[in-house]
């Protein structure tokens, strides 16, 4: 081995290594709890609540996660990036963004006031209450600032912390009996508590907040490069949650907290194609290094990869639709097995897609990537219209399975990606991939 090769290899005993490899192992294990445990409070507060409350609360948060989108403006790569690029002028940044993004987070506030506060529905209380968490989460810019630092660990810890208070009280508030109203505070008392630990750990390991301004300049700077993002970010989010808000719109509540519950099941296995294209991300952007070849067959062995997954969850949880709704929810759900055994399906694209973006990235397609999602996110609403008032609960559910498989495979209709989409849809052929997958 030459003398230049041997300094190339990445020293994984050094200390820079290890400490973004720490760094990213925090970020990892915090989303996977959070996850994990969300995923089964979930399942015990929608079977206390019942499907007409849950539909409700399923409203008001997927109403407030698009908003929270809107609010976010898309800064938090750009101010990331900036925090790496300008250490010296992180109290500007800081302040900058902070002013950005409360300033938005109000308005928006205001707006769901001025249009359901004096609408006097019980809807609007809990939707005005969910709505609040949009301005208790105004020190968000604090965790992309240690995460820049590669200091991942402390936002996390508070992170852990304000989640696992949430849950329990989550859990006292079915012990207790309580109203959805409660639920809804707990839902903006987490970001409060996350927003209050955030300040205190950067009081506490890096200065006060006063020490934070706002430069003009830099704020235009901010938006102009972040616009984009915002674009993109407000895109996935509607593509993710409209399905909800448009089915209180044609049809109830109920229905919304029926369709809820089985989402929750189907989505509870997303953190899985996460997990595995970002382990195996750097693998594949080092074949790219020694040959192209090597490059294509690993992405295609992890598209392969993605399908027999996905799969294998499809496939028995088709079959045992009604007794899993039974088991988790109880038979006041059982609409929601229908539900279940055509949502579930959508994880093929989800995880083929989640790979996918990895290569899209790595090839800088971000303008196929946006293109895309503004698809599936057109499709998704288009076809929510149109099915919902004819098969109902299964037309949503069609609309999103439609929408995510049509949105994946888009990219074979563009010349500079129709390669790689030819590359998705042959892992769909089975007995290939399977050979591919054992060699």
């Amino acid at each position: 081995m030459s003398s230049e090769s041997h300094n190339t290899k990445i020293d994984i005993k050094g200390s820079a290594f290890k400490k973004y490899f720490f760094n990213t192992s925090w970020l990892f294990t915090e989303k996977a709890v959070r996850l994990v445990v969300n995923f089964l409070v979930g399942i015990f507060v929608v079977r206390y609540l019942g499907a007409e409350l849950n539909g409700i609360f399923a409203y008001a948060t997927s109403l407030i996660g698009i908003l929270t989108a809107v609010a976010g403006l898309g800064l938090t790569n750009i101010i990331t990036r900036e925090f790496v690029k300008k250490e010296n002028e992180s109290e500007s940044i800081l302040g900058t963004a902070f002013v950005l993004k409360t300033a938005s987070s109000v308005l928006l506030f205001l707006l769901i006031i001025v249009f359901y506060l004096f609408a006097d529905t019980y809807e609007n209380l809990i939707l005005l209450i969910v709505s609040s968490s949009l301005v208790l989460s105004i020190f968000d810019q604090i965790e992309f600032y240690f995460n820049a630092k590669v200091e991942a660990k402390f936002p996390v810890i508070v992170k852990f912390l304000s989640f696992i208070v949430v849950d329990v009280l989550k859990i006292l508030a079915i012990i207790l009996n309580l109203d959805l109203v409660y639920f809804a505070a707990i839902f903006s008392l987490e970001k409060l508590i996350l927003s209050a630990g955030l300040w205190y750990l950067y009081q506490r390991r890096k200065g006060t907040i006063f020490n934070w301004s706002f430069n003009k300049v830099r704020a235009k700077q901010l938006l102009t490069d972040s616009w984009p993002l915002m674009f993109s970010t407000i895109a996935v989010t509607i593509y993710m949650r409209i399905d909800k808000v448009i089915l209180k719109e044609l049809m109830n509540s109920e229905a919304v907290g029926i369709y809820d519950a089985a989402v929750r099941l189907c989505e509870g296995w997303y953190f899985i194609p996460m997990a595995i294209s970002s382990s195996l991300f750097p693998a594949i952007v080092n074949a790219k290094k020694k040959s192209e070849k090597l490059y294509n067959n690993r992405l295609q062995k992890l598209y392969d990869l993605m399908v027999f997954i996905s799969l294998g969850i499809a496939i028995p949880i088709t079959i045992f639709s009604e007794e899993i709704i039974t088991i988790a929810y109880g038979s006041d759900f059982i609409d929601a097995a229908s539900v279940l055994t055509i949502y579930i399906w959508a994880g093929i694209p989800v995880f083929l897609g989640t790979a996918n973006s990895q290569y899209l990235i790595n090839e800088n397609f971000t303008k196929i990537s946006l293109a895309r999602t503004v698809i599936g996110m057109i499709l998704n609403i288009a076809l929510n219209f149109l099915l919902i008032p004819k098969y109902g609960l299964a037309g949503s559910a069609w609309a999103t399975l439609i929408s995510y498989f049509i949105s994946v495979f888009f990219i074979i209709i563009i010349p500079k990606s129709r390669r790689e989409g030819i590359r998705l849809f042959s892992s769909l052929l089975l007995i290939k991939p399977l050979l591919r997958i054992l060699k």
